[in-house]
């Protein structure tokens, strides 16, 4: 209920502050005397740009979907193969104990541990492409246990707001789009964004869980979250001492070689079962093709949305008012340039990498300033909220998703709040 209030405000707003810009162009001489804001043309025609928005937006979301078509097919044949050859019942097994516990409504040993596990790895890893087709499937298998198919389960809100938490080891894009915009240090939020991306996916748990009534302090789940927390630990030690050429090599080599290596993985347990890897291949593809085709319609709505309300003005309008308010009382507003990419990230995650990608190429900033080095870590720490709930809900028909999009927006702002705290922390 909460996503068709929210999609219903961003066209609401929209057209109110559209309304607003059009009415102070028209009587822009009576505005004059109330305030310092000036009026031009752009005012004028903010309704042909909101027309634009939307005629553009339903290109896009169709050729999101096309896009998504080739990177299904081939992940879901790749899990089809996992899936019979035994890897996905192997890896089940290593996180069922914690699993278990977090979703006490998945059955043991049920197909969907091993895809929620896959999809959690490609998110470590910053391998997106990878992620959002096994994300697909295991809500897909997740469907298949949910008592009420039109109502989100409890399994699907706990495994979607750690999802959109966005918990992040290795942050490759953003390190190289940090390296081609001319940084001399592109590695060096890599700590900073590991330290948020945790926050926002520990705030997640938390909260599913207390809605949810689940025990975290568990013995077996307080062992995994130590265990996450000593992994963390780790790579902090051994990063350390390494220079930024080192750390940008390490990530971008580990998320790669992990990525096939797992394929081969899948292929090896498929030849060793004795599987016609090929047939059992395609037969996996089948069900991408299907599903990306499904969500275009809902892709089609939340993107529209978020555009009216961009190409309104409105959005900017929301980030002027915050760093008037934080003048006010005096607080440091150099975060505030940067926020824009913390309030697009949970909206569209191309938008936000525009708006990172904008601030580095502004000679104001940069990828090496301040404000570039939170934007990159904003970047990192979380996911595409409303994108993620839209698409993963979408492709299983369903429409009440209860309480899932407040917790991951709870997620949302923990991570925010994080990155701005250890920014600050780190770079001053």
């Amino acid at each position: 209920m909460i996503l068709n209030y929210i999609w219903i405000a961003f066209f609401v707003i929209g057209f109110i502050v559209a309304l607003i810009r059009v009415c102070g162009y028209l009587f822009q001489h009576h505005f004059h005397w109330f305030s310092n804001i000036i009026f031009d043309f752009t005012d004028r025609d903010v309704f042909g740009s909101l027309v634009s928005s939307i005629f553009s937006l339903t290109e896009s979301s169709v050729k999101i979907s096309i896009y998504l078509i080739g990177i299904m097919t081939f992940w879901l044949g790749i899990m089809k193969i996992g899936e019979k050859g035994g890897a996905v019942r192997i890896l089940s097994k290593l996180t069922a104990p914690f699993f278990c516990r977090i979703f006490p409504e998945i059955p043991r040993n049920h197909p969907a541990m091993g895809s929620i596990l896959m999809n959690f790895c490609a998110n470590m890893l910053g391998l997106d492409n990878a992620a959002t087709p096994l994300g697909l499937k295991a809500m897909k298998e997740l469907q298949e246990i949910n008592p009420t198919p039109e109502k989100a389960s409890n399994a699907q809100i706990m495994f979607l707001v750690l999802n959109t938490s966005g918990l992040t080891l290795i942050p490759m894009s953003i390190l190289a789009y940090r390296a081609s915009a001319g940084s001399t240090n592109p590695a060096e939020v890599f700590l900073p964004i590991l330290l948020a991306t945790f926050c926002a996916s520990l705030t997640g748990l938390i909260t599913v869980s207390i809605v949810q009534r689940i025990n975290l302090f568990n013995k077996v789940v307080m062992a995994y979250i130590g265990g996450i927390l000593l992994i963390i630990g780790a790579m902090f030690w051994y990063l350390h001492g390494q220079d930024k050429e080192s750390i940008e090599n390490i990530s971008k080599f580990a998320g790669n070689f992990l990525l096939i290596s797992v394929i081969m993985f899948f292929l090896f347990l498929g030849i060793k079962s004795k599987l016609n890897l090929y047939e059992t291949f395609i037969e996996g593809a089948k069900e991408g093709f299907q599903v990306a085709i499904k969500i275009i319609p809902y892709l089609v709505a939340m993107l529209v949305g978020i555009g009216v309300f961009r190409a309104s003005g409105a959005f900017d309008w929301l980030m002027s008012g915050i760093a008037a308010i934080f003048s006010l009382f005096g607080f440091d507003t150099r975060f505030v340039d940067a926020l824009p990419v913390a309030f697009m990230k949970p909206l569209s995650g191309s938008g936000a990498r525009g708006m990172m990608l904008e601030i580095f190429n502004n000679p104001a900033f940069g990828p090496d300033t301040f404000v570039g080095r939170l934007a990159s870590v904003f970047q990192g720490t979380t996911e595409t909220t409303f994108y993620v709930v839209t698409v993963y809900y979408g492709a299983v028909n369903i429409a009440k998703t209860r309480y899932t999009v407040t917790c991951g927006l709870i997620a949302d702002l923990a991570g925010v709040l994080a990155a701005i705290f250890i920014t600050y922390w780190f770079f001053g």
